[in-house]
This record gives C-alpha cells, structure tokens and sequence, in this order.
C-alpha cells in the first residue's frame, strides 16, 4: 500500500500529458455525480504504415490525485495503439502501471477508462471509427468554463457521461 501511494503521488506530483489540446481530433468527457470527479480526454491521431494510431492523449481533471496518476499513466499507455486496442483496455488495466488500487479509488480508473471510451467512441460529431478517422471538433472552452458557464449562448451542449455502479462511498 505504501508503494501505491508512493507512485500515486509522483504520478500526481510530475503529471504527463496534463492540460488541453487545441489541435484533438476527438474530446472525451465524463464525470460521477456520486464523488464529483469530472474528466476530459483529448486524443490526437496519426498514420503509421497504413493504420490509424493514437499519436498521443492530453487530459484535464476536477478529481483526486489518483484520478490525476491514473489519466497520467494512462496517456502515455495508449500512445501507439489503434483505436481498437485502446478500447480493448480495461480500468484496472489503465491503472496498472501504478499498482493495484483500493477498492473505495477504483472509481477513478474507471473516470479515465469511461473519458477514453467517449473520446473513441463515434457520435454526431464524428464519423464511426472504423470507417475514418473522427471529425476535428469545433474549439471547445476549457472544462472549467464549460461547467461554469454551462453552454449558454453556445447552441452547444456539453457530453457528459454518467458512470455506472462508482465504487461505495467515493
């Protein structure tokens, strides 16, 4: 237990791949209503001999610090993976760089785990992923000031999506 909080806290303390990114082809977000993390992921793809990859991932996140270690490993984790090998991934195995995590902190892989499905995951705003790579969405605001402002004026609606089952008492 010792060692986990050990990797948590320079996972949160030196974060990689922290902050937006202006040029995402796809964002993802999702958030608990249980415990009140929110999450967004920002994927970018590139070409590598003829396969659609992820070049790399950013995030942003109103969570705890092991929501932050878990989206930072994470992001490095799914550089190089094609869509379809990044959706194969578990929560618990986007965590598992950081060792396994205690049951009432399992929430927070399965915040990353549910932002990266949304980010990969077709909607009106892309086309499906087999067929190409997704739609360059239009510049959002940051996270924050999408909460804050709540979209009005915007004619856009933020994607939030609800987690099921979060673990007790997070």
């Amino acid at each position: 237990m010792e060692d986990l909080e050990a990797r948590i806290q320079a996972a949160q303390q030196n974060p990689q791949n922290l902050g937006e990114m202006a040029d995402a082809d796809s964002v993802g977000t999702v958030g608990s209503p249980d415990c009140g993390d929110m999450l967004r992921m920002w994927v970018k793809f590139k070409d590598k001999d003829g396969q659609k990859v992820i070049d790399r991932a950013t995030f942003q996140t109103f969570g705890c610090q092991t929501a932050i270690a878990v989206a930072s490993v994470a992001t490095q984790m799914i550089a190089g993976k094609t869509v379809a090998e990044a959706l194969t991934l578990s929560g618990e195995e986007l965590a598992a760089p950081l060792g396994a995590l205690p049951p009432m902190k399992i929430h927070c892989a399965q915040l990353v785990e549910g932002a990266l499905r949304s980010a990969l995951a077709p909607t009106e705003n892309t086309i499906p992923v087999a067929a190409a790579t997704p739609a360059k969405p239009a510049a959002a605001a940051t996270l924050f000031d999408q909460l804050n402002a709540g979209n009005s004026g915007t004619g856009k609606k933020l994607k939030v999506v609800l987690m099921d089952n979060p673990a007790p008492g997070a």
